[in-house]
């Protein structure tokens, strides 16, 4: 009998890495698997000599003025951390997924996947008292530029009396909602009118473009819409995903109590209490198949905001009372809705409820702290930063 010749361990660079520098440390991310390591510059030797599969004996051979054992350790570690691939191990599923992204790699994937699942502050009063003691040194900035200097042209007011300028004045971000459940109409003509295929035109040789009523890139709309319904007249409770074309809710899970609801939103209690969210994802092959530079990952923001501005202004409209937010947890929500994150991510929460009562109306689009109102932003939320490993 034969005995099985064993086969040898080799390991090679990851694709999804950046390098660079913080403070005096050198830190290697992989932004795939969102792991880093602060390094010894030496290791930089390594990721470049592991382009293609290498044995510990050859890596240990090339840096041979290092001792063996050193050397064993760093690839340990650097495979731990997802800097390196074992062959003897699959490639892991994320990194895989990944290859879809190539064209916009680095500079658009390194971005989009190292600023999700930010951490915020549980305690959103510890959160604006840490904001009233940074603008006694450093004041809210306004949102004004004016070049002092400059000839001046004074221009007419708009007419505000019509229904369309009204209902831009009118738009605001609700923290307070009522008890009863939106009619089924009010969200349908909310969807219908923001993410709705209003018709289609024939590309010739290309195919169908679709028609909204918001601006995408080469009419490709990458923006898919996801409802957690919570309180809706005639709907079921729970995740709902949106058929643009045919107009229709498909149902796809249960939903979920408020407090996790609550801590999915960046802890933002107020906008747990909506009648509905709605998820705006985007599936990226349908940009990518067009434009295959990292620029046209800003246009999928941009396309988000379209959408969400265009959501706003029709609730607003419809009389009820919506807000939006970035401030969510990716990955739960991406677990949620059964999507990998990769090929399809969450980008935009927004959302509406009915309008609170006279008792609630005074102070409903300002959250007051600690006897104190303030204006909700995303940015009040305090970020706790991830912590780099140490690999020699």
């Amino acid at each position: 009998m034969t005995r099985a010749r064993r086969t040898t361990r080799k390991y090679r660079r990851t694709a999804a890495l950046v390098l660079y520098w913080r403070d005096a440390e050198l830190v290697i991310e992989n932004f795939a698997l969102r792991t880093s390591v602060a390094a010894d510059p030496i290791v930089c030797s390594i990721l470049d000599y592991c382009g293609d599969w290498r044995s510990p004996r050859e890596v240990a051979s090339y840096l041979k003025q290092y001792e063996g054992s050193s050397v064993q350790k760093a690839l340990r570690d650097l495979c731990e951390n997802g800097i390196l691939e074992r062959s003897d191990r699959p490639i892991n599923p994320r990194v895989k997924a990944m290859e879809s992204w190539a064209a916009w790699n680095p500079s658009a994937g390194f971005f989009h996947f190292c600023t999700k699942d930010t951490q915020f502050a549980t305690n959103p009063r510890a959160a604006f008292q840490e904001l009233q003691r940074r603008a006694k040194h450093d004041p809210m900035p306004l949102p004004l530029k004016t070049y002092a200097n400059a000839r001046r042209t004074k221009l007419p007011r708009s007419n505000s009396d019509g229904e369309f300028p009204m209902v831009l004045e009118a738009r605001r971000t609700w923290r307070k909602f009522g008890r009863e459940p939106v009619p089924l109409n009010a969200l349908a003509q909310t969807l219908e009118l923001t993410f709705g295929i209003q018709g289609w035109v024939d590309v010739p040789d290309l195919g169908r473009a679709a028609i909204k009523t918001s601006p995408s890139g080469g009419s490709l709309h990458p923006i898919e819409a996801y409802v957690l319904v919570q309180r809706v007249q005639g709907l079921r409770k729970g995740i709902h995903h949106y058929n643009a074309e045919r107009h229709e809710l498909e149902w796809l899970r249960t939903g979920f109590a408020e407090k996790a609801v609550e801590r999915s939103l960046g802890h933002q209690w107020w906008f747990a209490k909506g009648a509905f969210l709605v998820l705006m994802t985007a599936v990226f092959s349908r940009t990518r198949w067009k434009y295959d530079f990292p620029r046209v990952y800003r246009g999928i923001l941009l396309e988000a905001g379209h959408l969400c501005q265009t959501f706003c202004l029709t609730a607003t409209w419809l009389g009820l009372a919506p807000f939006c937010t970035f401030a969510h947890t990716d990955t739960q929500w991406e677990n949620w809705l059964g999507i990998d994150g990769i090929h399809e991510s969450v980008l935009y929460v927004a959302g509406a409820g009915t309008r609170p009562g006279p008792d609630g109306m005074r102070d409903a689009t300002i959250l007051t702290i600690n006897g104190a109102q303030q204006e909700h932003r995303a940015g009040t939320a305090l970020v706790v930063p991830p912590k780099a490993t140490r690999s020699a």
